[in-house]
């Protein structure tokens, strides 16, 4: 019933030689062709495995996984590899099937406002192919000039723009998926709105690979906007920033598409050297807002600016006057490349109620605090969609301390029924904390619905929970 590896008597040589045969020289990369490959965006390690296939079509996936799965051969799909939870790792008894040549935008479909792409697309360059066609896909993070489409639908990706487009799912129209013993799945719907029976294209979003490989994908474009406005506002009280965002919200008509929180010490970090960016207020407020309307001019924001000013809601505000000064601040909220000046440390992506969220910081603050005196917390977050992320440097020590780390920011959130994931999926490094977040009931389902589409448990095995309860 689960993945048992490769049949008894089979050798790795056996079975790399018999994959060569079956798909070709040019497709399977063995050796160190394979080794030699970063593991991972934030990996100094190289790619654990049998063999690494790049396919170039969904029949080829197909090909590779019946293989695989008629000789109980596990199976790790690769994208940009920017994940943060290990949902990619590898081990060297696994075989990786990367994504990263099936990477054509196939279609832009200006009057539909669609999108047609491979899963290896980098999620940059559609964002500049729809911009070349006056369109826009809103998804965007950080990441965007790495991960791929695959990736993002993979994880279920969030990122800037939740507030008023949605996570991944909310931007797929259709799908084309393979499943463990190669069959073929294609719903390449085009339509917005399509009822007739199950949403089939939901299974696959957010599993991370655990239930198929996606090959293709259809996504839903948007109308490029002609006017954006940006600002940074400073905040002198926590209890201010729900009220902020609820007067922004309302008074913004639905434009409103970033609200990003950043804690005293994260715009102190970005903003002093040896970071480039430059403070554009001063670096004594203890909160700071970075606040995006998609079609909204500069002049109407400045007007709904000056009453949350009169409310007493900011106590200082800086409005972008160009592209470039809108770059600069999204700059700072995007430099989080400065933790790696600390070893070690720890990132975190948790997701609660607003209402809740004031009280939770400081549960953790203090649990770190007693663990880990001297420890920093650099916190930055979606506060508009609930989505909070830790920066935990806890001082001396190294990767052992994970755990510690782990249990001072998850367990409070089992008091306030959060999220141990918010954006970046479970892989690995979460799983021993999934029933925080999950009933047993729903790690069953799940556990079903994965011997349903995998019995043998040969894709991604491992990750986000075990078969066997």
């Amino acid at each position: 019933m689960y993945n048992k590896g490769l049949r008894k008597g089979a050798h790795m040589t056996d079975i790399i030689d018999r994959l060569i045969e079956e798909l070709g020289e040019a497709m399977v990369l063995t050796g160190e062709d394979v080794s030699s490959r970063q593991a991972g965006f934030f990996s100094k390690s190289g790619v654990k495995a049998k063999a690494l296939i790049r396919p170039r079509s969904t029949a080829d996936v197909s090909r590779a996984l019946k293989f695989c799965y008629e000789n109980d051969q596990p199976v790790v799909a690769h994208g940009g590899l920017t994940g943060l939870v290990m949902s990619a790792v590898t081990s060297a008894d696994d075989v990786v099937i990367s994504l990263e040549l099936m990477n054509q935008i196939e279609e832009i479909n200006v009057v539909d406002r669609t999108a047609v792409v491979q899963s290896g697309v980098v999620l940059q360059t559609l964002q500049e192919e729809a911009e070349r066609n006056d369109l826009m896909y809103p998804l965007d993070l950080g990441g965007r000039g790495s991960c791929t489409i695959g990736g993002n639908i993979s994880t279920n990706a969030g990122g800037n723009r939740v507030i008023r487009y949605g996570m991944t799912r909310d931007m797929v129209l259709g799908i084309e998926a393979v499943l463990a013993d190669g069959t073929i799945v294609s719903s390449m719907n085009q339509m917005i709105k399509n009822n007739a029976g199950y949403d089939l294209k939901q299974l696959f979003i957010g599993s991370e690979g655990s239930l198929g490989i996606v090959t293709r994908a259809v996504l839903r474009l948007r109308e490029a906007p002609r006017e954006r406005a940006t600002l940074m506002v400073a905040v002198d009280e926590f209890q201010k920033l729900p009220s902020l965002l609820k007067h922004l919200d309302s008074e913004l008509g639905g434009t409103l598409s970033a609200f990003e929180l950043m804690w005293n010490n994260y715009y102190r970090l970005v903003t002093t050297e040896p970071a480039q960016n430059k403070a554009p207020m001063s670096q004594d407020y203890p909160f700071y807002v970075l606040v995006e309307a998609i079609g909204c001019d500069p002049e109407r924001m400045e007007n709904i600016l000056s009453e949350a000013w009169e409310k007493e809601f900011v106590v200082d505000a800086v409005i972008a006057q160009s592209e470039a000064q809108r770059m600069e601040l999204w700059a700072i909220r995007d430099d989080v490349g400065q933790l790696n000046r600390f070893k070690p440390n720890f990132t975190f992506d948790v997701s609660l109620r607003i209402s809740h969220m004031i009280d939770y910081v400081n549960e953790v603050n203090q649990r770190l605090e007693e663990r880990f005196p001297g420890m920093v917390n650099y916190i930055i977050g979606h506060m508009g969609d609930g989505n909070l992320h830790f920066l935990i440097c806890p001082g001396e020590g190294d990767n052992s301390l994970r755990h510690d780390v782990e249990a001072c920011v998850y367990e409070p959130l089992a008091q306030v029924s959060g999220s141990v994931s918010a954006e970046h999926g479970v892989g690995l490094e979460k799983k021993p904390w999934l029933d925080i977040s999950r009933s047993a009931e729903e790690i069953d389902l799940m556990r079903r619905m994965k011997l349903a589409l995998d019995p043998k448990g040969i894709l991604n095995p491992g990750k986000i929970f075990d078969l066997a309860s």
